[in-house]
């Protein structure tokens, strides 16, 4: 049976995926390659900011402990977040930043599909906005995987490099932790054993016309779940954390 800990510690998980992956695409903003990406990386990261919003809200509602969305958001340290890891690599080039993009997207619209028949309500008014937004980053960063795999000869060698960088970090997104268990069997959140066919389908659609192998995952890199974070977390935090340690009691 799931408690309200083991409800609340999964989804804000959940909005640490969400939360970091958002932050990393902020980062684009002045710097992208073209006008058109200025606009459609913030606007993305717009979308995973205010997801993880909700998830952060609601799990602070069933915790009842008095923590904040800001808290959760902004004073924990390192160890305490438990995003995978491969929502925290570094930005690179637009490349990499692309497809880590959809790889996280073609896992989050099938987990957004199902979580439309939670047990639980407001689950499911949550999944059924971010449904939409999440069709939309699949679209937009496929249509540039396919753009730079079947490009120039440098886009489609970045392309290739991001994808052996980054594929041994997808493995994470499918763990399944006693907490997230407890939730898949009360009916609450979807089993993510699920979810693979159809985020495999989608990324080996787009790779094929990608012109794109799909490696294989000779050694998973996995911990983030644990709360055992790469160098490069460190940095972001100091990052994400300096308005709200500098100037305690700001509001989003």
């Amino acid at each position: 049976m799931a408690t309200n800990a083991d409800f609340a510690n999964t989804l804000i998980a959940l909005a640490d995926d969400h939360l970091i992956l958002g932050h990393r695409l902020s980062q684009w903003c002045g710097h992208a390659p073209m006008l058109e990406e200025d606009l459609s990386m913030p606007n993305m990261a717009l979308d995973l900011i205010g997801q993880a919003r909700n998830l952060y809200s609601y799990a602070c509602i069933l915790e009842g402990s008095g923590r904040s969305e800001d808290d959760l958001a902004f004073l924990r340290s390192d160890r305490e977040y438990k995003n995978c890891l491969m929502v925290e690599r570094p930005n690179g080039d637009f490349a990499h930043t692309i497809l880590r993009e959809l790889y996280f997207a073609a896992f989050m619209h099938p987990y957004w599909e199902a979580a439309q028949s939670s047990a639980d309500k407001t689950i499911c008014g949550y999944a059924q906005k971010a449904e939409k937004e999440i069709a939309y980053h699949i679209r937009h960063c496929g249509e540039w995987v396919i753009r730079l795999g079947d490009g120039t000869k440098e886009s489609a060698e970045r392309m290739r490099k991001a994808v052996t960088a980054l594929h041994p970090y997808t493995e994470e997104l499918f763990t399944i932790t006693p907490a997230h268990q407890a939730c898949i069997d009360a009916g609450l959140l979807p089993d993510l054993a699920t979810l693979k066919s159809a985020w495999s389908m989608t990324i080996s659609t787009i790779f094929k016309d990608a012109f794109l192998e799909i490696p294989e995952i000779a050694f998973p890199q996995e911990g983030g779940r644990d709360g055992r974070h790469t160098e490069d977390f460190g940095h972001l935090l100091s990052e994400l954390q300096f308005m709200q340690r500098a100037y305690p009691g700001q509001k989003w």
